[in-house]
């Protein structure tokens, strides 16, 4: 070595280079410097070589090569994985398990690839089969949208004997519509899946300068929250829910879960809260395949109201993901919203566009240029010229001559290159050419120039219709799966299942669960508050825990509501050792855990002599005693709390006594002094509130009841309970009012034809179906006392012309029973119908006022109604729906009297009231399992047709407006 370094070069004379070529072999590198730089170099190539997506073409470098790799292999037939994987390594050198799993990856998400066999399972978290045993290939979308090699910019592959795109011409938001997530060094990137169909119409919005909005769409379904999305920026949070359904009154059903979750993970979590006494469920069945279905069946008594708001709270059925959108962007990192990506995207889309027709148009040119040279040499027989020229160049100037008579109907000038063309021909195709096939082909060719012209000129619109296309071709199969909901807070507290005791032991002072020989308190969960209520006029707040000390002289424990106004505590007590007797009644509402208060004004020697805690505001009636003396002639009398006002827990509260007190005794119990409970409707979160929230639904209190109409044609009953979940397709909900009449407008799929029917909906806490349930829907309802129907008939497919009608529902049909058909609308073809809003009335719809007979319009005539067998009266004959129902004949309305309809009995009515309307209606009963004969009898007109209401009930009925 030294021998190598003192050896000077014959070409180095000057000192001075020697010394800096021997300074260069010594130069020393600091080792921390070294890794710095290598270090960076690491993380600059992960950043824009492997973990975070291209911008424009929404692909990470893996993903493009994979497509690019199956675009090379494409000829319409599947190819196995294994292959696949295998070609790609010519252009990715990271190993074959990071090319099987991105395209496992992508396959799953039913866009780009179209996949068969055993590709896992995105809900149950499976993993696909070994790529020997399945096969892909790309989907119609890829090649139409993904892949142009005209339009695609190349560079070398990482061994340079291969060319690869440097991005793909992609001409879709395919980014937003996919989703990625990716880590890198120092950097990481989320952005959630969008619905393909808004994506598109968002896209074409931009073109047209538009307000839009996009929100993602989850693969998983759900719902899901997105007040708090931040157009996807660092810092931006989405809550997502899993749909949780009541199956019946012990089961609850999960039909979709939530994004990044499994229902392995799920049931996991749900077993793990139930383990931990969250929540109270007997079993769990898990009967996922190719949808989500995991019933969970409650223990006997718990609500499921109650379990699916500790199923949020508690388990994985609601997660919070964050998103975080990262993309490469002229060669670096860039932090965008997602409305900024589409907007991108969108141009990306409209500048590929313009660049495939200039390209077109450019092809176009030259196969005009050469048709109209290729005519011209022929047709003048420029050919013949060049049979006596003996040399090339010859040839070539002999042919530029005969053609520079014409140069000026040329497109462009004759280069050399066209004269080698020219000469190329061959003897078959001159003679045989024809001149009107060759203007025939010239004009088309003259067409299509003119049309990419136009398309050029007119680019918005042309890209336009170019989304509108790709929507209409392939929106198929891409719906909206999750809904957009905004969700209310669950407090944990509050949902929590009861699953530990409390106990006390008064005597020494102690609460907790885990003083089992003790007194027993009440069922509590292990996350809630303990109020304590002590003789001598203090309380406090404090956790649950296994044993904790609470103070001795307790005259009342119990688990605390934090803000219960409800609850009402009723207090006599002694303001110090010889003072006056007060009383007082307060609710507890904000207080510090731990802290104790003194509802007493604080004097030494203060004592309780009565308390009572009332959970609904009750007032009792109190016998009071006083301690004999000379001077007292009345030594006892009664107090009624109901003449006190409720204050706050600070007030003094007022002199029941300035004598002493013996001993206080309940003599009488009370009832609530609550005002009635108002109630509110919001439809944003779908859930009840006494907030001033949404759509107002009266006050409550007692047995009050409310009704619920899904727009499937069913109706129950529930209490008023702020916890109460409805049902996804609720389409109305209000306070239940005896004898109410309901008019329904629906569509009978059984009958294939329109129906009117009135009735009461009884009341139930079972769902009953008050339309067919096959193939019916309801078109419109209306709880009006005398409700007007519109109804426009179809003149193109009614033999005579019909003016609209306006039908009285009360004069056109009678109240019948909840199972009756209805009577048929009218025997001609409907184009619309629904109810008519006019003053003093009020209708319920489902949408919208009026509905289009759809069936009317697409199908032929007499398609719906075959041979006109519907087109008569059916009066008299009964026909059977679910259980039983009966339709009525057509009348018109100024011909209806009450003989013309007959009611049928409510098999779901009361036994006192169902035997009622049996004698009224002349019903027989055979005997037991015999079927029930109808015999017709006139209604007399003094009959009511609706339920009585109950005696003492004046009150009035209620109608939205």
């Amino acid at each position: 070595m030294e021998e190598n370094l003192s050896y000077i070069p014959e070409d180095i004379n000057e000192p001075d280079q020697f010394a800096d070529q021997h300074h260069a072999l010594h130069r020393i590198t600091p080792l921390t410097g070294m890794y710095e730089n290598w270090f960076l170099d690491y993380a600059t190539y992960v950043i824009l070589e492997r973990a975070v997506p291209e911008l424009l073409d929404g692909l990470k470098p893996v993903q493009r090569r994979l497509l690019h790799s199956m675009y090379e292999l494409e000829d319409g037939r599947y190819n196995k994985v294994a292959n696949i994987i295998g070609h790609t390594m010519k252009y990715h050198p990271h190993g074959d398990a990071s090319i099987g799993d991105a395209l496992v990856q992508m396959g799953q998400k039913d866009l780009l690839i179209d996949t068969q066999g055993n590709w896992g399972n995105v809900l149950t978290g499976d993993s696909a089969a070994a790529p020997r045993y399945i096969e892909a290939r790309l989907s119609k979308f890829a090649l139409e949208v993904v892949f142009n090699s005209k339009n695609t910019k190349w560079k070398l592959s990482y061994d340079g004997r291969n060319q690869e795109p440097v991005v793909l011409p992609v001409k879709f938001p395919l980014l937003l519509a996919s989703g990625v997530e990716g880590i890198a060094v120092g950097l990481a990137s989320k952005i959630l899946p969008n619905n393909f169909i808004e994506l598109i119409e968002a896209s074409i919005k931009i073109l047209q300068n538009k307000e839009f909005e996009i929100l993602p769409d989850f693969p998983t379904g759900g719902l899901a929250d997105f007040s708090k999305y931040n157009k996807g920026l660092r810092g931006g949070r989405v809550r997502v829910r899993a749909r949780i359904n009541k199956f019946d009154k012990k089961t609850l059903v999960i039909t979709e879960i939530p994004f990044g979750t499994t229902t392995g993970a799920l049931i996991d979590s749900i077993i793990a809260a139930n383990d931990k006494g969250k929540i109270k469920i007997r079993k769990i069945d898990d009967n996922t395949a190719e949808n989500v279905e995991i019933l969970i069946h409650l223990q006997p008594g718990i609500s499921p109201d109650l379990t699916i708001d500790a199923l949020y709270a508690f388990t994985g059925c609601e997660v919070s993901i964050s998103s975080n959108i990262c993309v490469i962007h002229e060669g670096k990192p860039q932090f965008l919203p997602v409305d900024e990506l589409l907007k991108i995207s969108t141009q990306n889309t409209l500048e590929l566009l313009r660049t495939e027709l200039q390209i077109r148009k450019d092809e176009l040119l030259e196969q005009l240029h050469f048709a109209s040279l290729e005519k011209i040499f022929i047709e003048n027989r420029i050919y013949r010229q060049i049979e006596e020229c003996e040399t090339w160049q010859e040839v070539i100037t002999t042919i530029k001559n005969g053609l520079q008579p014409f140069i000026s109907d040329l497109i462009r000038e004759v280069t050399i290159d066209d004269i080698v063309k020219l000469t190329e021909i061959r003897i078959k195709r001159i003679s045989k050419y024809n001149s009107f096939k060759a203007d025939k082909e010239i004009k088309k060719l003259q067409d299509e120039l003119a049309e990419i012209q136009q398309n050029l000129d007119n680019l918005i619109e042309y890209a336009i219709e170019y989304f509108r296309k790709i929507l209409k071709k392939y929106s198929k199969g891409h719906e909206r799966r999750t809904e957009i909901r905004n969700f209310d807070v669950i407090e944990a507290t509050a949902v929590a299942a009861a699953t530990q005791k409390l106990y006390v032991n008064r005597e020494e002072g102690f609460a907790g669960t885990g003083l089992k020989k003790d007194e027993y308190v009440c069922d509590c969960s292990n996350i809630d508050d303990i109020i304590v209520f002590r003789d001598d006029g203090t309380f406090l707040v404090t956790r649950v825990t296994d044993k904790s000390f609470i103070g001795k002289g307790i005259v009342h424990i119990d688990v605390f509501k934090r803000n219960d106004e409800r609850t009402i505590y009723n207090m006599i007590y002694r303001d110090g050792k010889n003072g006056k007797a007060f009383v007082k009644r307060y609710a507890v509402m904000g207080i510090t855990r731990d802290k104790e208060y003194d509802l007493t004004m604080g004097k030494p020697g203060s004592k309780v002599l009565y308390f009572s805690a009332n959970p609904n505001g009750e007032a009792e009636t109190v016998k009071i005693f006083l301690k004999p003396h000379k001077k007292l002639r009345k030594l006892n009398y009664e107090f009624d709390f109901s003449t006190l006002a409720i204050k706050g827990r600070n007030s003094k509260g007022n002199i029941i006594s300035r004598h002493p007190v013996s001993k206080i005794l309940k003599s009488e119990e009370g009832v609530s002094t609550l005002a009635a409970r108002s109630i509110w409707f919001d439809d944003i979160v779908r859930r009840l509130n006494s907030d001033d929230r949404g759509k107002y639904l009266g006050e409550f209190s007692g047995d009050d009841k409310l009704l619920h109409i899904l727009s499937s044609g069913v109706y129950f009953h529930t209490g008023y309970d702020l916890s109460l979940h409805v049902e996804e397709d609720l389409a109305h909900i209000e306070k239940y009012e005896p004898g109410k009449i309901l008019t329904v407008i629906y569509f009978n799929g059984n009958k294939q034809d329109y129906y009117l029917k009135r009735f009461s909906p009884e009341l139930s806490d079972r769902k009953i179906w008050f339309i067919p349930e096959e193939e019916s829907r309801i078109v419109d309802f209306s709880f009006d006392t005398n409700p007007l129907i519109k109804v426009e008939y179809d003149t193109r497919q009614n033999k005579k012309s019909l003016e609209d009608d306006i039908i009285n529902a009360a004069d056109f049909v009678a109240v019948m029973g909840v199972r009756a058909m209805g009577k048929r609308i009218s025997k001609y073809k409907i184009k619309k119908l629904g109810f008519a809003v006019g003053q003093n009335e009020t209708k319920q719809s489902l949408d919208k006022p009026e509905i289009e007979n759809n069936e009317s319009l697409d199908k032929e005539p007499g398609e719906i109604l075959a041979s006109g067998k519907h087109e008569q009266a059916d009066a008299g004959i009964n026909e059977e729906i679910k259980d039983e129902l009966k339709e009525e004949p057509v009348v018109k309305a100024n011909e209806i009297k009450p003989d013309d309809t007959e009611e049928v009995p409510d098999i779901k009515a009361k036994p006192k009231q169902r035997k009622k309307e049996k004698a009224r209606k002349g019903v027989i009963k055979e005997g037991t399992g015999a079927k029930q004969e109808k015999v017709k009898k006139k209604i007399d007109d003094d009959i009511s047709l609706t339920p009585p209401r109950p005696k003492g009930d004046n009150r009035q009925m209620t109608l939205d407006f």
